[in-house]
């Protein structure tokens, strides 16, 4: 089953969502786990792309938008099926990925905005009514 944890972020906005998925994916990928990052949109996912870019001076974090149909450690999608990736997900999306229960991890970012905090309570129920183990952490 699908464990479930939910990283609640004490800053609003877009970027601490992006930042926090990001050392998310690097901490991840350090481990030898390989991930697929969930978001809403094309836009959101190339400025996902970005962030991993940039996010950190001295490394650099392998990762591909799932359009270019590649097998990197870190795939960016935005409603494309995951391909190769069954390990960990990060759900940038506010909404529950239809394919999370395929994955070992799922990581929710929680930040402090209404649209943000409203969503991800659903979520909160939504899997705990199912069964599936929740974790929270703060940030």
């Amino acid at each position: 089953m699908t464990r479930v944890d939910f990283y609640v972020v004490k800053e609003a906005g877009t970027n601490a969502r992006l930042l926090v998925a990001a050392r998310l994916a690097d901490k991840a990928v350090q481990r030898g786990h390989r991930v697929f990052i969930h978001t809403d949109s094309e836009d959101h996912a190339r400025a996902l792309d970005e962030t991993l870019w940039s996010f950190r001076d001295h490394s650099f974090l392998p990762h591909a938008l799932a359009s270019d149909m590649t097998d990197e450690p870190v795939v960016i999608g935005w409603g494309q099926t995951p391909e190769h990736h069954d390990d960990v997900l990060i759900n940038l999306s506010l909404d529950i990925a239809p394919f999370f229960s395929r994955f070992q991890r799922l990581a929710e970012v929680v930040t402090q905005d209404e649209k943000s905090l409203a969503s991800l309570r659903e979520a909160w129920r939504y899997y705990r009514d199912r069964g599936y183990p929740l974790h929270k952490h703060d940030l």
